[in-house]
């Protein structure tokens, strides 16, 4: 394979960022094996290239959007759909997971009747003004201690508040379908997923004691991906999962979740180029063509460790990778252990860069974005 990336970096040129369809497929293929009661709503998020949501797509995955631009994304998929087809789509396979929504995209996607994410009382008002015909989930705040990401801080209505909120949205005229949470991005505590689901079954059958036809539980994201020997097994995180729901929801329950890093994250690679090389105060500095403003910046959104790996051999030493910016922050990894042998034009590989990566490139000082190549589409 190592000869492989170094023949299409020559002839694509770097950065590339390089797509394996068929590992995309198999993450999804993995995920409905060891939950085949969930749907999986794929977190556009992660990665909105369109040729993921398109693979996605014919794969029978589901969608989970933050905004009206993703929503177009994926509605892009079902446009040649009869009408009646097109809107069954978009109400059963469609949630607006983001808790808070403007206006101007309530009104515009009033239409297709969606499935939307609430956890204040504000938004209940919000919804009912400008996008009533939405079905409400509630979205809980539920311990998220040892994730990578955490949500809590700012998502989450208090369990203690949810009734309140329910009854609430019932007394506006809305329907509240059902509640939802999310443990945290790359969540490696399972006990995360025990207390958010003993939360959310105790708030959901009180919702059937009462009369209401709450019917969805979504888990939401934060299944973990094998970055390294060391992640927790996604298999054993399915068996707790099944295990909970099974034991504090009734049959009838519409489970649902929002995975995107575990679809997408070990699907891609980057080759980048060394284009200037110094020692600085005693340590060899390797700039390279990509930084943490392009495809490495999940390391300021994502908290996100890279991994670099040489394709040439060398004695190694503590090393520092740096991008092509002239922001001093622009700093990929000042602690790698790589030949000290490299020289200008040599090439590195990362792995597992999938996910809250290319998503979140930016054009800083007029440098493109890594080009992207797609693979066993």
């Amino acid at each position: 394979m190592k000869n492989d990336y170094i023949k299409l970096a020559k002839k694509h040129g770097t950065p590339l960022f390089i797509l394996d369809h068929q590992k995309l497929r198999e993450n999804f293929r993995t995920f409905k094996k060891n939950l085949p009661n969930v749907q999986a709503y794929y977190a556009v998020k992660a990665n909105s290239n369109q040729e993921i949501i398109k693979t996605l797509f014919k794969e029978g995955a589901s969608f989970d959007v933050a905004s009206y631009n993703e929503f177009i994304q994926v509605h892009d998929q079902i446009e040649n759909y009869r009408r009646k087809d097109r809107e069954f789509f978009i109400w059963d396979k469609i949630i607006f997971s983001n808790t808070i929504k403007d206006k101007d995209t309530l009104r515009k996607i009033k239409k297709y009747k969606p499935l939307v994410t609430y956890d204040n009382a504000d938004e209940i008002q919000k919804i009912k003004k400008y996008c009533p015909t939405a079905g409400l989930v509630l979205r809980l705040k539920v311990p998220d201690t040892g994730s990578q990401v955490e949500m809590s801080s700012k998502f989450g209505a208090e369990p203690s508040d949810a009734m309140e909120l329910i009854n609430s949205a019932h007394d506006s005229g809305l329907t509240v379908e059902g509640l939802s949470f999310h443990v945290g991005s790359q969540c490696t505590n399972f006990d995360n997923y025990t207390n958010a689901l003993q939360i959310t079954s105790q708030i959901f059958n009180d919702c059937r004691k009462k009369g209401y036809e709450t019917k969805i539980v979504d888990i939401g994201g934060g299944f973990p991906v094998p970055y390294d020997s060391l992640s927790p097994k996604f298999e054993q995180l399915a068996q707790v999962i099944n295990s909970e729901t099974k034991r504090g929801f009734p049959e009838d329950v519409e489970l649902i979740a929002e995975p995107g890093r575990f679809m997408v994250a070990t699907t891609a690679v980057l080759i980048s180029e060394i284009i200037g090389k110094a020692r600085r105060d005693g340590k060899i500095f390797y700039h390279i063509n990509d930084g943490v403003y392009h495809t490495f910046s999940g390391i300021v959104y994502d908290h996100w460790m890279p991994n670099f790996k040489a394709f040439k051999r060398g004695k190694t030493e503590v090393c520092a990778v740096v991008g092509p910016t002239c922001d001093s922050f622009d700093k990929i990894s000042v602690s790698e252990q790589l030949p000290g042998n490299l020289q200008i034009g040599d090439l590195f590989l990362t792995e597992n860069i999938g996910a809250y990566s290319i998503a979140s490139s930016t054009k800083f000082n007029g440098f493109d974005g890594a080009k992207i190549l797609h693979i066993n589409q």
